[in-house]
């Protein structure tokens, strides 16, 4: 299928601020928040039906107003404070939101490139703020609903929260889940404990090569394949062989993602996977809830926290003996470097290790390229709690959602998300480097399937 692009023309834009009165209050980046830098996600969703437009709109409309009431950092902006570090004042500035019109059916946009098809399109570029909304109606009575948020105020977990809600208040549905943002749950401890594993999954931005320098600055590419339940089960099956403890289906993905970009015959000769680590349900455990009345403690659970909450273990191998591996071995090694992130000392540590950093910036190790000659990397981030069925305004849910990540670094990208119309299939979001891609496309094209109009049945 050729590449088909959008021609979206802007109708209206505004500026949405939270219904109540907000008032200025600053909230502090947590430890974990200044492991991000400033970078934007995209996120969309398409509808097949909608209302008719201006229904849309103001429902989209009144309702994100009032979810920013509840979730003001997005309706604030990031400054800076004395030690020059991002801290986020909370002042109602209010959301950018943007009315647009394609002459398209929904059927013909090529989701397969959504380089063409949904960058700064159908998911608008974020100028101020920390949220930006566009709103696109389709000439075939359908609509897509793009964000682009910053991460260092929120995570996936935490955008996917806000959305719920948002779709929830837009039905006058109670909120399943209000969000947090006590800090204190995240504070170091005293004194800080030190850790030198973390210089090894995390490295002072000060060390790394200045803009410009000589390194290459690759494009890379962002595509959108489809899994289909099978195919994930037999890798499910193939990776948990031989007596094997049985594999999760991430897991799997992620060894079989990794033989593949191990393929690459570029001079590497060995090749990095990182997985990002959700830390909630590790730091839960710690919460004192014996001073906090029953009726409280909901409030109190990590399961609420609004921020970041992230780690990236990663593991490194070398490519010839990963290409000759059985798939089961390569999720024994997935699972072997990813087991130690999943701790609450592993979380603590890692706070305490950026307190001892303060005020230099960090970042996470596999994100980063000091010369030509480093290992190619690839992160995988799970995106199966993505909430696309949720996401209901009240004219159904959407056809189709998912994440669009093209964050500009040379270390590629990847997120398996759940398909919302056919159960069991997984939709794959990928960023990633054209060789590898080349390889996405010829060694898992039994895997990775192209997404098409067909199989989405637009």
């Amino acid at each position: 299928m050729g590449s088909c692009g959008v021609l979206a023309s802007v109708k209206h834009k505004s500026i949405i601020a939270a219904a109540l009165p907000v008032q200025d209050q600053w909230l502090p980046m947590s430890n974990l928040d200044l492991l991000l830098p400033p970078i934007d996600v995209g996120v969309f969703f398409c509808y097949k039906k909608a209302m008719p437009f201006d229904e849309n709109v103001t429902i989209v409309k009144k309702s994100l107003e009032q979810a920013l009431a509840l979730f003001y950092p997005f309706a604030g902006e990031v400054v800076q404070n004395i030690l020059g570090e991002p801290e986020l004042l909370c002042n109602n500035r209010g959301v950018d939101f943007i009315h647009a019109y394609a002459d398209m059916e929904l059927k013909n946009i090529d989701l397969y490139h959504p380089d063409d098809s949904v960058e700064r399109k159908l998911v608008p570029v974020k100028k101020q703020g920390v949220l930006t909304v566009q709103v696109t109606e389709l000439n075939c009575g359908g609509l897509v609903i793009g964000c682009t948020f910053d991460h260092r105020i929120a995570d996936a977990y935490s955008i996917n929260m806000f959305l719920t809600a948002w779709a929830e208040i837009a039905q006058s549905k109670q909120i399943s889940c209000l969000p947090s943002f006590r800090r204190s749950m995240l504070n170091p401890r005293h004194p800080p404990v030190m850790n030198t594993i973390f210089d090894t999954l995390y490295v002072p931005i000060s060390t790394l090569p200045p803009p410009g320098s000589n390194l290459p600055a690759n494009p890379l590419i962002s595509r959108i394949y489809y899994i289909e339940s099978k195919d994930i089960n037999h890798l499910q099956s193939n990776s948990s062989l031989n007596g094997n403890p049985k594999k999760s289906k991430l897991v799997s993905f992620i060894a079989f993602l990794w033989k593949i970009i191990a393929e690459c015959n570029d001079g590497h000769d060995t090749c990095k996977m990182g997985v990002v680590v959700d830390g909630r349900e590790r730091l839960d455990n710690k919460i004192n809830l014996d001073k906090i009345s029953l009726s409280n403690t909901k409030s109190f659970s990590m399961q609420n926290y609004f921020g970041n909450v992230l780690s990236i273990p990663y593991g490194k191998a070398n490519s010839s003996a990963l290409k000759k591996m059985p798939l089961s071995l390569v999720a024994d090694m997935v699972h072997e470097f990813v087991c130690p992130a999943l701790s609450e000392e592993h979380f603590r540590g890692l706070i305490d290790w950026v307190e001892l950093q303060r005020p230099a910036p960090a970042v996470a190790k596999i994100y980063t390229k000091m010369k030509e000659t480093d290992d190619e990397a690839v992160v995988v981030s799970s995106g199966q709690r993505f909430p696309v069925e949720s996401i209901n305004f009240g004219w159904g849910k959407p056809d189709f959602g998912s994440y669009h990540f093209p964050w500009g670094g040379q270390t590629g990208y990847v997120m398996p998300m759940p398909n919302v119309r056919k159960k069991g299939d997984w939709i794959v979001y990928v960023h990633l480097l054209q060789k590898h891609l080349d390889l996405v496309e010829t060694k898992g094209s039994k895997v990775l399937k192209p997404l098409t109009p067909s199989y989405l049945e637009f």
